[in-house]
This record gives structure tokens, sequence and C-alpha cells, in this order.
């Protein structure tokens, strides 16, 4: 697939410099960009890089100028760049149809534009829109409901009840709608609790790999609109996310905690249950939240405290070896002259 630069700036949206017709063929990083090749640079270094690489033009944001290579100017490089990698690596297509593997019961409703791999399980009364794709090995629980342009990688596992919207992508090995963890303890064992709810993920949502969201104890576990989920991350029963979320790997939620909308929680985080989380949290890396959060906080550490008082925390944890050292040099003063007037 090719286009011209002056193609791609009509686009985008953006503002040609230099020679419009030069074609290009691909889409690359500066250090990796061939002839013919389009590159991007959001700031001076980055563009001194793409200056000085292969590539035909570079798509920049700002009063950047070249006398080598064609520029394409835009409001934001870098969602250019993201609109960018789609078109010159559109994402695979799957042809309409049901594979011959597949299991496929009475009651379930298929739109006919919709893929179905090998290997896949479609329980009763399940709905699956149009354009949908399940890639393979896919199991979908009784009366769940998936959206158009929803899209499942191998071996995802649907539970019953389960709601996707439109345009959700589910990675490999991911699990939706598994039991929560809810047990009481009675005459000295533990017995489990029925989790009856289901799980809700609403439009645009993106979910990473071997990551595993619990069905509610009653009512509905909540993904909301927008929302981005990395690989290895548990959700536990009747967590609500807002729209817009972005949550980082290895991060681990308890029931029945709600978040506001377009909340970042990085990396290797927990956050306990039944807790609020305002709008537009941030938690950093690998912090343990044990309390309410609110709106436009940020919060660090374990347990999490907000950001300014945490590294003031880390810098005093950083001085203690030299106190220890002054305070020993202090009891030695303190020693000589307690023994000079003795």
């Amino acid at each position: 697939m090719t286009f011209t630069v002056a193609q791609i700036a009509a686009q985008l949206q953006g503002e040609v410099r230099g020679d419009g017709t030069v074609v290009l063929t691909g889409f690359a990083a500066a250090d990796r960009a061939r002839a013919g090749d389009l590159t991007f640079a959001e700031k001076d270094t980055y563009f001194a890089a793409a200056e000085a690489s292969a590539a035909s033009a570079i798509l920049v944001s700002g009063p950047f100028t070249s006398a080598t290579k064609a520029v394409i100017r835009v409001a934001n490089s870098r969602v250019a760049a993201a609109r960018m990698v789609a078109l010159f690596f559109p994402p695979e297509e799957f042809a309409p149809g049901i594979h011959a593997s597949a299991f496929i019961a009475p009651t379930a409703q298929i739109d006919a534009t919709a893929h179905i791999g090998p290997g896949c399980v479609i329980g009763a009364g399940v709905s699956i829109g149009a354009r949908s794709a399940l890639i393979g090995g896919n199991h979908i629980g009784a009366d769940a409901k998936l959206g158009d342009d929803v899209r499942l990688f191998p071996n995802v596992v649907i539970y019953a009840r389960t709601q996707i919207g439109h345009r959700v992508a589910i990675h490999a090995g991911t699990v939706i709608g598994s039991d929560g963890y809810g047990y009481v303890f009675d005459q000295g064992r533990h017995v489990k609790i029925l989790q009856v709810g289901n799980v809700v993920i609403g439009d645009d949502v993106e979910i990473g790999s071997n990551t595993s969201i619990d069905r509610a104890a009653l009512g509905s576990t909540v993904i909301g609109a927008g929302t981005k989920i990395d690989n290895l991350v548990h959700v536990a029963h009747n967590v609500v996310f807002g729209k817009h979320c972005l949550v980082m790997g290895q991060c681990g939620f308890a029931g029945s905690t709600v978040f506001g909308d377009y909340c970042v929680i990085a990396s290797q985080s927990g956050v306990g249950g039944h807790l609020k989380i305002g709008r537009q949290v941030t938690i950093g890396a690998k912090s343990g939240v044990m309390r309410d959060v609110g709106e436009k906080e940020t919060v660090l550490g374990y347990p999490a405290v907000p950001d300014k008082q945490a590294k003031r925390q880390w810098i005093g944890v950083q001085r203690l070896p030299e106190m220890t050292v002054k305070l020993r040099e202090l009891e030695k003063q303190v020693a000589a002259l307690t023994a000079k007037l003795g």
C-alpha cells in the first residue's frame, strides 16, 4: 500500500512542507526507517534523528523544517503516528463464516458477517454482532451478548450473561465473568457465596492477555467505555471502572471498589476493597491503596499516600544511613561529656 506525502497530509489535516509528491510505502521509527518510509518526531532530538535517517518524510508537530525531506506538520504528531500505524499496518481481517469444528447452540444468534473460528463453543441464547471475530478456541457462555466489531483472540473465555459492547478487543487467555471470590465462615469452614451477577464491558475497551475479570456477586462488575487494561490484571467482583481508565500490567483490585473516569493505575499496584477512587486519580507503580482517594489526586507507595508526602518519605529513608552515623557520633559526644561532668 502506497500513498503520497500530500495524501497522508490530507488524511491528517496536516500541512506539507517540501515535496508533496514523494511516495511513501511504509512507516517506521527513525532508527529503522528506510527509503520510502514515513517517520515522526515530537522534539528537537527526535527530529535530528529523523532527519539523519533514511526516511523519506517526517511527521511533526511544531515549527520543524528540513532541507532534505518532506515534512508533514500536524497538531499532535503522536496521535497522528498512531493513525499512520493503522493505515500502513491494517489489522488482520477475518472472512464471515463459521468453522466446521465450532459448536453453535441452536438458540444462538450470530450475525452473518461474523467470523467463528475453529474449536469455538457458543452457548444457548448467545448474541454476536456484526463483523465480530472469534479467532479460535473461544467459549461463550449462555446468554452472553457481544456487540459489533468485537475481537476475541485465541482461548478467551466469556462466562454466561456477560455483556460486551462494540469494538472491544480481548487478548489471548483472558477470562471474563468467572466466579468472584466470595466466602462466609460458618461452623469452622469457609462456605462459598454463590456469585450470580455478571460482567458488563463498555464500547471501545481493550483487555490484555491472561487477565481475569470476575462477575459480581449480585449486580454487575463494570468496565467503562474506552478503558484499556493491560496483561495479567485481576479485577474482582463488583468492581466498577469509569470511562477511559488506563490499567497497567500485574495490578489487582479487590471487590466492590469504584473508580471514576480517566483514572491511571500503574503496574504492580493493588487496591483494597470497598473503596472510592475519584475521577482522574493517578496511582503510581507498586502502590498499595488502602483508603479512598479524592478526585485528581496522585498517590504513591505502600500504603499509598499523596505523592509529595511519599517522596519526602523516600528521601528520609535514603538519608537514614547518614543520620545513623551522625547519631552514633552524638552519642559518643554525650557519653564523653557525661563522663567529664561526672
